[in-house]
């Protein structure tokens, strides 16, 4: 059975539009829990300043080859990615430093 260069290019384009959309949605739950309940005590800064650093070359990605999935999932993630990661920029600022803080991440 063989499958025609439209078929192929419809598939390419679901998996992406179905990857994006579980990836995406995977954030909202950690985003409204860090938004209702102000707590991020237990999330890394470092981790989500290079995640949604690496989410906005994904972005910058996704414009350059035109791939609407990977523009549209990269626009919401950093959105809700960068939330999360002010909160946390927040509440460190609103904190006294303690030796762990000052010692590393």
């Amino acid at each position: 059975m063989s499958v025609s260069e439209q078929d192929f290019a419809l598939l390419v384009e679901v998996v992406g539009y179905v990857g994006a959309t579980l990836t995406t949605v995977a954030f909202f739950p950690q985003t409204f829990k860090v938004i209702r309940t102000r707590d991020t005590q237990s999330i890394s800064l470092a981790m989500y300043v290079l995640f949604t650093l690496g989410v906005c070359f994904w972005l910058a990605y996704g414009l350059l080859i035109r791939s609407f999935p990977v523009v549209i999932a990269n626009v919401i993630t950093v959105v809700l990615s960068g939330i999360i990661m002010l909160m946390k920029i927040r509440e460190r600022r609103d904190l006294p430093p303690t030796i762990k803080d000052i010692d590393g991440i």
